[in-house]
């Protein structure tokens, strides 16, 4: 069947409801006779529970990563109130969302995710029950929780788990924009400390993307913010109610922009960078805006469906380096560049947090990656089917968490790459081994 006959949401809808849902699980061990249940069930199983249990009393180590799926399970957790573009709607409607999210996770990262949706928007108690789910996984990632409530929540579980806790919407857009940027201000001789940046938008990626602006050494005095009210500045006659409702928000009102006042045009005017994560265009950013920014600047409209400015506007008005969310134009940010190796590098090394080094480590490793194997305007970050940028990410990981002393397991590169290379490439095989003998059906043509 031709993927052009139908449109992406019918397409969607039909094939959601032909294979009830996009994966399941599958026994990994080879089962040769039905004796062998007496090894993984009772009452062989009997063993590694009473070691797991031995060693966490007498010696306080978990064993669970060793003798059970938990040292490559990810947790994919969402309350379903900040679903895509959707909105509110929801834990049951935006569980397609999290179990497609774990098929990202696997085909990518060769990691086990479950999705898990929650029936609870308080935050307190989404945090009580993720952290009780904690002897389930080895990492956790959080998913469309609206804002400021996953400000709040991300820091408390990072806070409070052992073991590394992410927010995709926070930090993995985060993550593919900052190597990205890496590289475009390379490509344009700038300095990250001396350049001028302008952030449209203040939502849960922004707000994340200037959180690691500044550890990248960026000045904030040099950092203009825009949110649906208009630049952000300790002035503003809602800064008060910032301080209360949102202390992220307020933060940046008050370490940024010193002296500019207005809305978009105001904070492109002289910016040698914009970055908008904000609402779908085109038209919120205008191509005379765009020339009042200094010369040779760096557009990255990143809103989906439609970018906030159409690139080629962006470039017929001056632009030398130009980004968007989407597939179809060049130099694509996509967070799913970036979390299927994260986890893949944290779980591999059974890491016990994770930190903004690793964040780093992750970001300079995709950036270096695009520069080894050809860096150009057109092309600042890798694009999502290149297998190798995803291993060396994940080795920069997991590295990072042994040498900071994050890791319980303690690997040599070359370990490391053997290990990660063979479980990110191993789905891509199940795939072709499962088609080929029928054990993954494929849509037939009157789909």
């Amino acid at each position: 069947m031709s993927l052009q006959k139908k449109n992406w949401y019918e397409l969607a809808e039909n094939l959601h409801r032909y294979y009830g849902g996009k994966i399941e699980v599958v026994p990994k061990v080879p089962l040769k006779s039905f004796d062998e249940f007496s090894i993984w069930y009772t009452p062989g199983v009997a063993e590694p529970c009473r070691r797991i249990y031995k060693f966490l009393k007498e010696q306080n180590e978990d064993l669970s990563f060793e003798y059970t799926c938990r040292w490559n399970y990810a947790a994919v957790i969402s309350n379903g109130t900040r679903v895509l573009g959707l909105g509110d709607i929801g834990p049951e409607a935006g569980f397609p969302v999290m179990e497609g999210k774990a098929l990202l996770f696997k085909y990518l990262g060769g990691v086990d995710a479950v999705p898990v949706v929650i029936n609870e928007r308080d935050p307190e108690k989404f945090i009580y029950i993720v952290k009780a789910l904690e002897p389930s996984f080895g990492a956790v990632n959080l998913e469309d929780i609206r804002s400021p409530d996953c400000f709040y929540i991300l820091e408390r579980l990072k806070e409070i788990m052992e073991i590394p806790v992410w927010h995709d919407d926070q930090d993995g857009t985060a993550l593919v924009t900052i190597a990205a940027l890496i590289n475009a201000l390379k490509l344009t001789g700038r300095k990250i400390e001396d350049t001028k940046i302008a952030i449209i938008g203040a939502g849960a990626a922004n707000i994340a993307t200037y959180k690691y602006l500044k550890v990248l050494g960026a000045d904030p005095r040099n950092v203009v913010v825009v949110d649906s009210k208009g630049i952000l500045h300790s002035e503003r006659e809602d800064i008060e109610k910032l301080k209360k409702t949102n202390p992220w928000k307020y933060n940046i009102a008050i370490e940024t922009n010193p002296e500019k006042r207005g809305g978009i045009p105001e904070a492109l005017e002289g910016a040698d960078v914009v970055i908008a994560a904000s609402r779908p265009g085109p038209g919120v950013i205008k191509k005379e805006w765009i020339k009042k920014m200094d010369k040779d600047p760096i557009v990255f409209a990143l809103a989906n469906p439609v970018p906030e400015i159409w690139p080629w506007e962006a470039e017929e008005a001056g632009a030398k380096i130009v980004a968007t969310g989407r597939g179809d134009f060049p130099n694509q940010v996509n967070n799913s560049l970036g979390f299927p190796a994260i986890f893949r590098g944290v779980l591999t090394v059974r890491a016990k947090k994770m930190v903004d080094e690793m964040f780093v480590a992750a970001a300079y490793a995709i950036a270096e990656y695009t520069e080894e194997t050809g860096m150009h305007e057109k092309r600042i970050v890798a694009s999502m089917d290149e297998i190798d940028v995803y291993v060396k990410e994940a080795i920069a990981v997991a590295e990072k968490a042994i040498e900071l002393g994050l890791a319980r397991r303690k690997l040599s590169r070359s370990e490391l790459e053997a290990e990660i290379r063979e479980l990110i490439e191993r789905p891509k095989k199940w795939v072709t081994l499962g088609r080929k003998f029928g054990l993954i059906k494929d849509y037939s043509e009157d789909i």
